[in-house]
């Protein structure tokens, strides 16, 4: 493994010491593997200026960049930003899970979202965070300005997984707020009725904005591989039930590919970007597939 890809592996980062710093060293290694075979085609700018243009005021020129290239160059603004960014992270109980060997889905979650935060900040894109369970617990909204990153990472950090999931009612109220149109993001596992998610999906599309559907799994909650017995508690019940997973794990198996073909064949049909991530997975599968669908609606 080379050393720009140590710090896009979940295990790796979880041990770095605080999440401003897992989302710089998770940006600075995704792009460094940008410049490498697999992701021929890719290229991020990240510009703080741009060039000078008839009718621009003189007082935004930098002065300093001109004294060293000789070009004029003006200061960038919220305003003039390609791109609003929301990115909603799932902090229900159910999050908190992981198996032997994995950070939790809420960790990872966390992690990806402060790194996304980062990376959109650093394109002069606006970006801002939401928490959800059953209701919308942090709003924070989409700005450009590379200070607040700080406030940002800090929603993340102090949040923790609790409570019921509410998909419907949490996505559709977020909905309503994100007033201008915005790529959205929302990572959860979406254990939820799989109707309730699916009409909540649909609103974002209805009020115009774009959308980038991430489910993230544990790994066991993908291949139910967890021995000869087993007690499984809900996560946001408490409810226990010791059982033995080779009896039923093709049913689990066969669930849980279901609502995962479910939840991808509805948000390909309403035009919504799919991508099933689980937490053993390095984070520059999703940070190709952000950059991937910002090419298509910047």
């Amino acid at each position: 493994m080379e050393a720009y890809q140590t710090y896009l592996q979940p295990s790796v980062v979880a041990q770095l010491e605080n999440l401003e710093l897992r989302a710089r060293l998770v940006v600075e290694g995704f792009i460094t593997g940008l410049h490498k075979s697999p992701y021929h085609g890719f290229s991020v700018e990240f510009a703080e200026h741009r060039q000078y243009r008839p009718g621009d005021e003189l007082k935004y020129i930098d002065w300093k960049i001109y004294s060293r290239t000789n070009r004029y160059y003006v200061k960038q603004f919220e305003e003039e930003t390609n791109l609003r960014s929301m990115i909603a992270v799932d902090c229900s109980a159910s999050m908190g899970y992981a198996s032997e060997g994995n950070i939790t889905k809420f960790q990872y979650a966390t992690y990806l979202a402060a790194a996304l935060a980062y990376m959109i900040m650093k394109q002069k894109d606006a970006v801002g965070i939401s928490l959800y369970d059953s209701e919308v617990t942090t709003y924070l909204p989409s700005r450009a300005k590379m200070s607040y990153i700080r406030e940002l990472i800090s929603a993340l950090d102090t949040a923790k997984p609790a409570n019921i999931t509410g998909t419907t009612q949490a996505l559709d109220k977020l909905a309503e707020r994100i007033s201008r149109r915005s790529l959205v993001v929302i990572i959860s596992d979406f254990f939820d009725e799989p109707e309730s998610v699916y009409s909540a999906l649909k609103h974002f599309r209805h009020q115009k904005h774009d959308v980038l559907v991430i489910q993230l799994l544990d790994p066991r909650e993908m291949d139910f591989q967890m021995g000869w017995a087993a007690t499984f508690k809900d996560m946001e019940t408490g409810e226990e039930l010791i059982t033995q997973p080779l009896q039923i794990q093709q049913a689990y198996k066969q669930a849980v590919t279901k609502h995962i073909e479910s939840l991808k064949r509805e948000c390909y049909n309403a035009n919504i970007d799919y991508l099933l991530v689980n937490t053993a997975d390095p984070f520059d599968k999703v940070l190709l597939e952000y950059l991937a669908k910002r090419r298509m609606v910047g």
